[in-house]
């Protein structure tokens, strides 16, 4: 036999379940309850100190191998080069910790959300206590505008209406109930329970606590965030991997040179400071600044497009995405319901087309504003949704009103101040009706509106134009079939009625009505979303819907964008349940809309589509999307409507809520990813050209081309700022019609690989030109001049790796930072070279002018040679 449910249970079978009347619990059974399942507060995940965060910063080869090299420095005394180090990788260290921690906030928003206090009964009595004393089995009083403090079963409901967008995502607020629910039922269908988060908007109602801390459904929520652990971006990824194997090619090249100074009878400090200086030209100090910076310009791009980045590692993830599942409500649709179609007089008419001058159409828009307590104020409306809608289409008839409101035109205001309610049964959800009294133009006169089926039934006729008819079964048939064309286009549907009577208004005298009309409204795509899903199809992107709403009016919205085409599926959170995890992953590929998800299933699907090797975007506004929005590699909030929940587990935050964003935003994650793949090539490139310079004259037995300080001059100041520059590079407008890059693709493939080393090999023959040059005179100039060559070639060099067209095509001035990074550093390198101060500081001799035109002609004949192959390789359209 299948476990009940809290929902299953009756009134009675709850209290003996809890052991608890309707008189509360006692002291003494209050103080055991708490012992056995603790406070009523979210418990957190244990997290790292600052410290620990700290020290993790250094845990890489690359690092280590740089404190090494720092070290040996200092006891052969160049102390300048150790300081320069150390100072490099501490200001690394605290960027990646304050990072990190800025992240670390989710939970704090968690508990936020718990209300301090909560009305119970206790021993007979009403008494108001803290929410974190609340314990299973208490009996809570809940009104309009109280907060819902732990998850409970209704045991008396009076109109109770709760807003359970934090959990279920939706903002239409649901109307509760004290039934029974038989069989299983997906979260957003439990009427009959309450949940912590959530917000009482109307009525009020008796609940029976039945879950607290850590085992309601939001501390459910808070366990899954806890277990979440973030992925690395592709790009960690590929540049842990390219770390570790640059790291064991250094340390194999650095034994063997040492190797070879030993055999050459060089001491063993001497070989060393050889093993040094190879490590330093090898090593981009400067690659982990660089690949932040770049990152920061890119959200700070973003961010002037509503698209506000948190992590700076998201920004080139967003680069490979290749599936958005994205929410429904106020991302892809506007948040605002909106009238569609109106059934009336036998025809469907636009909203726009109804003529307040036929006396039908007249009650039936008299009904859908008097029959109604929300209100337009300067724009906003105010109230439920669904009643404001049909306001705003009363305001937007475009006929002729002076004969019926005066040069004012068509507002409700007027028609209510000029027909005072007499009498009115509010809405509840076991009679789905609400019905007002006024007198019509002097007639006693009853409107009613409500839910189809119900209103249907307590009609005894319908009004057409031409009269009024008998409500006979081929009527309501007629009614019943467009009724059900409005519902299979995934629009919901009011029906109104009314009858002109002086009896007194009460739920026994609403029957024998006459029928008006069907409203039908739907909560509209936005009008960007459509180009949006087709923009992102056409960068290779797998658009996915997940909502909390029903599937048919899922399905509805998803087939006016785009999400959705033949051949697709539709599941619901209960279909997806009884799928398991081998037929979820034959199937995900197919499926493209889910709706009544949990935050489980949430999560179960961005794990389906990342098992399948995809990057994947998550967004979401609510508490129940938060663990999905941090187990995604891109976690995506709503910034108007969005929970701090929601935006603290996200990665990014949309400030206006919109769906296109997030395709702008991956344009400018792919254009991140080019430029720092461009800036790691200059500056692998140019540093390989320095490990070429120093391996020939180890094997030739000539004198170390470069004093360490040499090479940290050109890593750190000259190479950093046209890296820089590179990363500035503008959007290509053809970044979306390019495919999603395969996250698996490392920054160095072959072809990367075979550049890289061909660039690097002319600028390094060039250099060693110089260096042949200058050792005529004496080993000091003969550094001097390859030092000066090679910084002046990498100079060079960084125009050549702004784009994989040449400079002519893209234009020298498309970028001015890479000619302001030129100019900076050719400054920089001409005070090195021409004060005398500096001479001693950076190893460096007097140069004649001659050696000076020798140096700046060498090291402009690799930029020639790669634009020129640039050049002809673009015009066989390589």
């Amino acid at each position: 036999m299948t476990q009940k449910e809290d929902w299953n249970y009756s009134t009675q079978e709850l209290l003996q379940k809890f052991d608890v009347t309707e008189q509360g619990l006692n002291n003494v059974r209050v103080e055991e309850t708490r012992r056995q399942t603790g406070e009523n507060i979210l418990q957190e995940g244990k997290k790292k100190s600052t410290l620990e965060v700290f020290l993790g910063q250094f845990c890489d080869l690359l690092v280590v191998i740089l404190i090494i090299a720092a070290i040996i420095s200092m006891f052969s005394g160049n102390v300048e080069s150790t300081i320069v180090i150390l100072l490099v990788l501490i200001m690394n260290a605290v960027l990646g910790t304050v990072q990190h921690i800025k992240a670390q906030r989710s939970l704090e928003s968690l508990k936020q959300l718990s209300a301090p206090n909560a009305k119970v009964i206790r021993n007979g009595v009403k008494q108001e206590i803290p929410s974190r004393e609340i314990v299973p089995g208490d009996i809570v009083m809940l009104e309009a505008g109280d907060m819902i403090v732990a998850d409970g079963r209704i045991l008396h409901n009076y109109s109770l209406q709760v807003n359970e967008s934090s959990l279920t995502g939706e903002s239409t607020n649901v109307e509760k109930t004290d039934m029974v629910i038989e069989g299983k039922a997906a979260l957003a269908d439990r009427v009959n329970m309450v949940y912590s988060g959530s917000l009482v908007t109307y009525g009020r109602a008796q609940v029976l606590v039945t879950g607290t801390g850590m085992k309601t459904e939001l501390g459910k929520i808070a366990g899954l965030m806890n277990a979440a652990k973030e992925r690395k971006t592709p790009l960690q990824e590929s540049l842990d991997k390219f770390s570790g194997r640059l790291a064991m090619l250094i340390m194999i090249i650095c034994a063997v040179v040492f190797g070879l100074c030993i055999y050459r009878k060089m001491t063993i400090l001497d070989s060393l400071l050889f093993a040094v200086a190879l490590a330093v030209a090898a090593i981009p100090e400067a690659l982990g600044s660089i690949v932040t910076i770049v990152q920061a310009f890119g959200t700070q791009k973003m961010a002037k497009e509503n698209a506000i980045i948190k992590d700076l590692k998201a920004v080139e993830s967003l680069g490979c995405v290749s599936v958005i599942c994205s929410d429904k409500t106020g991302t892809l649709t506007q948040n605002k319901m909106t009238v569609q179609q109106i059934y009336i007089d036998g025809k469907v008419y636009e909203p726009k087309e109804l003529d307040i001058t036929d006396q039908t159409q007249r009650y039936l828009l008299y009904d859908a504003v008097l029959t109604n307590d929300s209100s337009i104020v300067e724009g906003k409306g105010i109230g439920d949704p669904t009643e404001y809608a049909l306001l705003e289409m009363f305001r937007n008839i475009q006929v002729e009103s002076s004969k019926f409101f005066g040069s004012a035109g068509i507002y409700e205001d007027i028609l209510r101040k000029s027909m005072d309610r007499m009498e009115e049964v509010p809405f509840d959800s076991d009679r789905k009706l609400m019905s007002t009294k006024y007198s019509l133009h002097g007639v006693p006169t009853i409107l009613t509106k409500g839910a189809v089926d119900v209103l249907l039934d307590r009609c005894t006729s319908v009004r057409y134009t031409d009269g009024i008819r008998p409500m006979t079964e081929s009527e309501k048939e007629k009614i019943r079939r467009q009724n059900r064309i409005f519902s299979e286009n995934g629009l919901r549907v009011l029906s109104f009625a009314y009858k002109e009577s002086d009896e007194p208004l009460s739920v026994d005298t609403e029957y024998n009505f006459i029928f008006l009309g069907l409203i039908s409204m739907v909560d509209p795509p936005r009008p960007e979303s459509v180009e949006a899903v087709a923009d992102a199809k056409k960068a290779g992107i797998r658009p996915v819907m997940i909502t909390g709403d029903h599937k048919i009016t899922a399905v509805a919205i998803a087939k006016r964008i785009g999400i959705f085409e033949d051949g697709n599926i539709a599941l619901t959170g209960a279909e997806l349940d009884a799928l398991t995890d081998a037929e979820l992953d034959d199937r995900i590929t197919k499926i493209s809309v889910y709706a009544r998800v949990s935050p489980e299933n949430k999560i179960r699907i961005v794990e389906a589509w990342q098992r399948k090797g995809n990057i994947v975007s998550m967004t979401g506004d609510g508490v129940n999307d938060a663990p999905a929005l941090k187990k995604a590699d891109i976690g995506v909030a709503m910034g108007i409507t969005g929970t701090e929940v929601s935006k603290d587990a996200a990665a990014m935050i949309l400030s206006d809520d919109n769906f296109a964003t997030i395709i702008k935003a991956v344009a400018n994650g792919r254009n991140v990813y080019r430029n720092i793949k461009n800036a790691i090539l200059f500056l692998l490139s140019g540093n390989t050209a320095g490990v070429f310079s120093v391996l020939y004259t180890s094997i030739m037995g000539l004198p170390v081309p470069f004093a360490p300080v040499h090479l940290l001059f050109i890593n750190l100041l000259t190479d950093s700022l046209p890296a820089l520059a590179i990363g500035m590079e503008p959007a290509d407008e053809r970044l979306l019609d390019e495919k999603p890059r395969d996250p698996k693709t490392g920054i160095m493939t072959r072809d990367f690989i075979m550049t890289m080393i061909a660039e690097g090999v002319l600028i390094a023959v060039v250099t060693m030109t110089a260096y042949h040059i200058g050792i005529a005179g004496n080993p000091a100039k003969a550094s001097t001049m390859a030092f000066a060559t090679l910084t002046m070639a990498r100079l060079f060099h960084g125009f050549n790796c702004r784009s994989k067209e040449s400079i002519f095509e893209i234009g020298l001035g498309s970028n001015k930072y890479s000619l302001y990074a030129f100019a900076a550093g050719v400054c920089l390198l001409a005070l090195v070279i021409f004060v005398p101060f500096l001479h001693s500081v950076f190893s460096v001799e007097n140069l004649s002018a001659t050696a000076i035109a020798q140096i700046i002609g060498l090291s402009f004949i690799p930029t020639v040679i790669i634009q020129l192959v640039k050049l002809c390789r673009n015009k066989k359209g390589e």
